[in-house]
């Protein structure tokens, strides 16, 4: 069996912190890392509590909390997958992901919300848009299909590694998705459900400010990606 690490990132969730690791399989993981992304609440302390371990990143940045619990996983991690801490993915669906890896039929997959079942008012309507343009530009840039920019994600820690990610905001996971469609990795979207948030507010799409800071470095993410050739 491969080794799997599960690292979440989580900035002020501990009304749900503790679920989302206790709904993690565990015949699957064989570790949990909860990136504590400068939480002001108990975040850390109930993640602890759940069996996680904590990993601090004091500076705020999606893709600098995924970044910091990369840096702490076992070097035997062979496949790493990601969530948020806010209690919206299934990590109970974790199998779907992880299991096509194990495989050996592909190297990274993406979990797709706009393919799955979603709770109402889990996702607002400019979210699911954003999927399906981000993958309409997916498609034209390098002939790949995609729907969904969802955190729910599994890669194998070597393709990862290659990849050489360097986004440290919310235009992380479309860094991978696109670095990762110019580098040819065999790549699949698989359908996973998405729940409305356990607890707390959402940091993008609870705001206008928050989802306009992350609708720009998601664009500046794409233009920078695009426009590179390595």
């Amino acid at each position: 069996m491969s080794y799997i690490s599960v690292i979440i990132a989580a900035l002020n969730e501990e009304a749900a912190i503790a679920k989302v690791i206790e709904s993690v399989p565990k015949d699957l993981a064989n570790e949990i890392v909860v990136v504590d992304n400068g939480s002001k609440d108990r975040t850390a302390e109930v993640a602890r509590g759940a069996g996680a371990r904590v990993v601090k990143e004091p500076i705020p940045g999606y893709g600098r909390a995924f970044r910091a619990g990369l840096r702490s996983i076992s070097p035997e991690c062979e496949i790493v997958v990601f969530l948020d801490g806010d209690g919206s993915d299934c990590p109970e669906m974790m199998d779907q992901l992880v299991n096509p890896i194990i495989g050996g039929t592909v190297d990274f997959v993406i979990g797709s919300r706009t393919r799955g079942s979603r709770d109402p008012g889990s996702m607002n309507f400019h979210q699911v848009i954003a999927g399906y343009m981000i993958g309409f530009i997916l498609h034209m840039l390098y002939g790949v299909h995609s729907t969904d920019m969802g955190p729910f994600r599994a890669i194998r820690r070597d393709t990862l590694d290659r990849l050489n990610l360097r986004e440290e905001t919310y235009g992380w996971p479309l860094e991978m998705q696109m670095r990762a469609a110019r580098a040819r990795v065999r790549t699949m979207e698989v359908p996973v459900d998405y729940r409305r948030r356990a607890g707390g507010h959402s940091k993008i799409a609870g705001t206008v400010r928050g989802s306009v800071l992350a609708a720009t470095r998601i664009l500046v993410t794409l233009a920078r990606i695009s426009i590179q050739r390595h």
